[in-house]
């Protein structure tokens, strides 16, 4: 029978993460075990109000790709999925992280907007961390998780960011960290993909903030045989005035699925009719503003283009967040997302209240 002897239960409040190798910004509860094990768990609650307008269709939030309506639409609804749960042990030098949120894909399990609402359970992170080597899957190496806008729009500029989760062999020594990571050829020949991505990346720190640079080695498979290549990205957040701070991402080269949220493929029909390397140049930049030390604003934009399929996306927002409690806040946010290529945009505005556990 559990005892004081045996755990201890306290609540963290951590002010940037609750595990530095998920970048997730949550509080947990930890329960102290015997001989110095502990069992973390911790996420949030999040529920948005979201009114859309324009031709594109209505969702819950933008990523790189959206549907073109044959007119202008306008929906409001209101949604709790980005809700999420996790759970950390740490036993000696060994971690292990699980995370799930409720956007589950499919309709088998889930509800719908007649009854119930439902939605089903996804897998985020799911890895093993032994001292420097991590095993699982979690945020890509070439990811720099530290530049990603605040925002009521889940994640902000996607369209622009370098935003995946996947399978991953992971080696960190200081600020160098080297991975192999699960291939995919997004546009290309699904399942034959056979030799693994490969990503370094440098993350210089200091009082002043961070700035990462990654480099992306891949082999793309297309109905031709193979494609070799490579991407680079820079990223960062620099402190500024006060609580303020900077956040950039700037990529370029062959970087396809790991930046835009399916603003790009990895590969594309060239102008030849042969299948080819699509080469894509994406920019996203922040800025965060403290009011007062409950009272923020964030102002953001991103924009990706695609050199054989044209693609010219764009998201910006400005959104205002309140802290009522340390685990509680609001925020309004206003912005537009553009796919000039198809003379489409939607603006949005969003309301979101959040409770992290």
């Amino acid at each position: 029978m559990f005892n004081n002897s045996l755990f201890k239960v306290k609540k963290l409040v951590l002010a940037t993460t609750l595990l530095a190798v998920t970048g997730a910004a949550n509080a947990g509860y930890t329960i102290n075990l015997d001989d110095g094990d502990s069992l973390t768990f911790g996420g949030y609650v999040k529920v948005d109000a979201r009114y859309m307008s324009g031709n594109i269709a209505a969702n819950n939030y933008f990523i790189g790709s959206a549907t073109k309506t044959a007119s202008d639409v306008s929906n409001f609804g209101i949604a709790a999925n980005e809700t999420r749960f996790n759970t950390k042990y740490v036993h000696g030098d060994v971690t292990g992280f699980i995370e799930i949120d409720f956007y589950g894909e499919g309709t088998s399990g889930g509800g719908n907007e007649i009854i119930s609402n439902s939605s089903k359970p996804r897998l985020r992170h799911a890895f093993v961390k032994y001292k420097n080597v991590l095993v699982g899957q979690t945020w890509t190496t070439f990811q720099n998780t530290s530049s990603l806008a605040e925002s009521a729009d889940f994640g902000g500029p996607l369209v622009a960011s370098a935003f995946l989760r996947q399978g991953q062999v992971r080696y960190t020594n200081g600020g160098l960290q080297l991975s192999i990571e699960n291939p995919e050829t997004y546009g290309g020949v699904h399942g034959d993909d056979s030799i693994p991505d490969f990503i370094g990346k440098y993350t210089f720190k200091g009082d002043w903030g961070n700035v990462s640079v990654s480099g992306l080695a891949r082999q793309l498979q297309t109905v031709d045989g193979s494609e070799s290549a490579v991407g680079f990205g820079v990223a960062g957040r620099i402190n500024t005035f006060g609580k303020d701070d900077f956040r950039f991402q700037v990529h370029g080269g062959h970087t396809g699925r790991y930046v835009g949220v399916a603003a790009a493929t990895d590969v594309a029909v060239n102008s030849n009719g042969a299948v080819d390397v699509e080469e894509t140049t994406s920019v996203m930049v922040a800025y965060r503003h403290f009011w007062t030390e409950k009272l923020r604003s964030s102002a953001f934009f991103g924009n990706t283009t695609t050199d054989l399929t044209d693609r010219d996306r764009s998201h910006f927002g400005v959104n205002l967040f309140t802290n009522v409690t340390k685990q509680l806040s609001f925020g309004i946010e206003v912005g537009n997302f553009d796919m000039a290529e198809q003379d489409a945009d939607s603006t949005y505005v969003q309301f979101s209240t959040k409770f992290v556990l």
